[in-house]
């Protein structure tokens, strides 16, 4: 599983929730760091921000579906831009599911969990 997200805070606590929960996980701390790391090392799942710098999640989101090695990738949104435009979206560039901050930890790893097909 690859993390994104720009606040070293979150990036960690997100680490931390799905470790605990059994996945194996790697960080990026944008969407521009993100995408070489899936391009080279194609992860089951990414949890990205939405508001990042250099490249934003949506951007993230479109560049992965635009790679044939990593288009099958699913991808949760988490965001603070909780309107009803900004979730529609994350859908309409490709996000699988799209969570908004605050959000609670275990929650989000059970939608992972659903996205991958775990029990």
């Amino acid at each position: 599983m690859l993390v994104v997200d720009d606040d070293p805070v979150i990036l960690r606590l997100l680490q931390v929730n799905f470790e605990m929960a059994g996945f194996t996980v790697s960080t990026a701390a944008d969407g521009a760091e993100a995408l070489a790391a899936a391009t080279s090392e194609p992860p089951d799942l990414v949890v990205s921000d939405v508001m990042m710098p250099r490249m934003n999640g949506l951007e993230l989101v479109s560049a992965l579906d635009a790679d044939d090695r990593t288009r099958q990738i699913p991808v949760v949104l988490l965001s603070a831009r909780a309107q009803a435009d900004d979730v529609t979206e994350g859908f309409e560039v490709g996000a699988d599911d799209y969570v908004t901050k605050p959000f609670e930890p275990l929650e989000l790893v059970e939608r992972v969990n659903r996205l991958l097909g775990a029990p």
